[in-house]
């Protein structure tokens, strides 16, 4: 699976105080969100990935809207961890859909996964980039980050630190608890752009990257 290009450090601009307002209270992003079903999840990875953007992760008192994703297709995609068969690291990817797959990439962060497809078929949707919508002073600490809050969660190892999701959470379920994803009553409406996987060598050219369009949080991928 990708890695993540760069520091996330983008030059030595001071971040203004309107830049870390919430652009929405928890509990009013509550209200216009509803929780997603476990059955929501089982679908194909690269439906999930698609379906995923314009939805929100929340974790405590912090949340974002997914605006980029990636598909990891299973044991014919090489690029997959699951590819390897089943491990035990890898064994949520071959339960139920709608589970948390997080793991430590290249000894430097964590990545949230999306456990994807029916039981037993392994299949999964990698979290990329986030647009912030509250809990944002506490993401700024979390990240030592004195940029923009564009680039406060705009990749796969920014973000887990940004919500302060770690390898606990592995095989947590995401309809529900303090981490999981919602989606808007009133789903905002953009362009879908369909791109390869970012930072890969195998299966390097196949089309399951998904991205919110001209969304100035995702990644530099």
């Amino acid at each position: 699976m990708g890695r993540e290009k760069g520091n996330g450090y983008q030059g030595r601009e001071t971040r203004r105080s309107e830049e870390i307002e919430d652009p929405y209270d928890l509990r009013k992003l509550t209200r216009e969100t509803t929780a997603m079903r476990l059955h929501d999840f089982e679908c194909s990875a690269p439906d999930l990935a698609r379906d995923l953007l314009g939805c929100v992760l929340f974790h405590g008192a912090t949340a974002g809207m997914i605006v980029e994703t990636e598909a990891y297709l299973g044991l014919d995609d090489l690029a997959a961890h699951a590819s390897r068969g089943r491990t035990e690291r890898t064994k949520v990817l071959f339960g139920p859909a709608g589970r948390a797959y997080v793991y430590f990439s290249y000894g430097m962060h964590e990545c949230l996964n999306v456990v994807a497809d029916r039981e037993g078929t392994p299949g999964c949707v990698l979290i990329r980039a986030l647009e912030p919508l509250c809990g944002l002073a506490v993401m700024y600490s979390r990240r030592q980050w004195h940029g923009r809050k564009t680039g406060l969660a705009n990749g796969p190892g920014k973000l887990t630190r940004a919500l302060e999701i770690t390898r606990d959470h592995y095989g947590k379920r995401l309809d529900r608890g303090d981490l999981r994803i919602r989606k808007w009553r009133d789903r905002p409406v953009f362009e879908v752009e369909v791109t390869a996987r970012v930072g890969i060598t195998k299966c390097a050219d196949w089309p399951l990257r998904f991205v919110w369009k001209g969304n100035p949080c995702v990644s530099r991928g």
